[in-house]
């Protein structure tokens, strides 16, 4: 069983990521409802441990499993992707028990992590110089998100030193640790990936420009600039150009949105998401400006439930299913788990509302962390089997 389990990347690291977006939302609710206190900041710790405990694993899975095929070049050895995932493991483990019990096992486990996202970039890139493909331009954006994800976990260690040695202000950094880590390595990488896989699986030809990757990279930059500036008007002028630029090109692609099967809609609805994130995000910022009204992450969570979970579930299941040996295909229980995450949407936006215009309704903050618990519980039930048994 356990053979089987480590005889593929993506299957420990998917699921360590199960387990991740289980334990780190679970710590972070009771932290929030005052249960548990926690030995880092609450926002920090919420941040931190989804982008770098949950999505980078599920990230690092798909992508030591299909970058090689991107690439044209052979699989990577099973010894370097299983010292990296017990590396992940200990890293994890170390960073739950150094947040409520030891600081130095919690820089351990920080430090670690740096090093993970460090190796796994540098493994890309020999592959990426190595392999025999002659168009390596979605790879080379990949690879570039990947660096971010290694500069944004460096910037968060040097946070956590500098606060608690209180050298310099360490704070004034964490805006930018939180939106390199966010913007240019998590959401720009799997928009990478997704510009790329989302077209092959529907069967899709599409001609994507490099000067048009170039735009978007350009554009995330901007927006993170000036996001960490807090420069809300020129983030409002960002945002909407780049929700429209990626909505415009996504609808050119002409993908079978409305007669696809499920385990191929979930990947469309995941992808204009992402141009909807960023409309939304431009009238936030404006809210901000013109009314004095803060929605309280309202677009962040839009980027981090609505485009990035849905597009982890739907490649995740597909990724899952297809290299267990089993068909391609999403059952009423997982379609079922489809409709929940958008569900899970949008109680996190009605829980921001809220905040932003003080309604009183506290239980919708249990109501979108509960949901997005059963989720992965359903989620994490429902194929984790599959990770430790092929199909007969």
């Amino acid at each position: 069983m356990f053979r089987y389990f480590l005889s593929q990347a993506h299957q420990p690291f998917f699921a360590l990521a199960m387990f991740n977006a289980i334990v780190a939302m679970l710590v972070f609710m009771l932290n929030y409802k005052g249960v548990l206190t926690l030995g880092l900041e609450s926002k920090v710790f919420h941040i931190y441990t989804l982008i770098f405990l949950f999505f980078s694993n599920f990230l690092h899975g798909f992508l030591l499993t299909t970058f090689p095929r991107f690439n044209q070049y052979k699989d990577i050895s099973q010894k370097f992707y299983k010292t990296l995932f017990f590396s992940s493991v200990a890293a994890s483990l170390l960073f739950y028990v150094g947040v409520f019990f030891s600081f130095y096992a919690l820089v351990a486990a920080m430090g670690l992590v740096v090093f993970i996202e460090l190796a796994v970039s540098i493994q890309l890139h020999t592959i990426y110089n190595k392999g025999a493909a002659v168009d390596k331009r979605d790879s080379y954006w990949i690879l570039t998100a990947k660096y971010f994800g290694v500069l944004g976990s460096g910037v968060f260690l040097f946070v956590v030193l500098a606060s608690y040695f209180q050298f310099g202000n360490g704070k004034d950094f964490s805006p930018l640790a939180i939106y390199l880590s966010f913007y240019l390595y998590l959401v720009f990488l799997a928009f990478s990936v997704a510009q790329r896989m989302v077209p092959f699986f529907s069967h899709v030809f599409v001609n994507i420009s490099n000067k048009f990757l170039q735009a978007v990279f350009t554009l995330f930059v901007l927006h993170t600039l000036f996001s960490i500036g807090q420069q809300q008007i020129v983030v409002m002028v960002i945002d909407t150009f780049l929700g429209v630029l990626l909505f415009v090109e996504f609808a050119k692609w002409k993908l079978p949105l409305t007669s696809s099967p499920a385990i191929l809609w979930v990947l469309h609805l995941a992808l204009f998401w992402l141009p909807t994130a960023f409309i939304i995000s431009s009238f936030s910022a404006a809210a901000e400006v013109f009314l004095h009204i803060s929605t309280f992450a309202l677009s962040a969570h839009l980027f981090a439930i609505g485009f990035l979970t849905t597009i982890l579930l739907g490649f995740g299941s597909r990724v899952i299913l297809g290299h267990s040996g089993r068909a391609l295909e999403a059952d009423k229980l997982t379609i079922a788990l489809f409709y929940l995450t958008q569900v899970v949407v949008l109680s996190r936006v009605a829980y921001s509302l809220n905040l932003a215009f003080n309604w009183n309704l506290a239980w919708l903050f249990d109501m979108s962390a509960g949901l997005w618990l059963v989720l992965f519980f359903v989620w994490a039930g429902k194929y984790m089997p599959y990770l430790f048994k092929k199909a007969q």
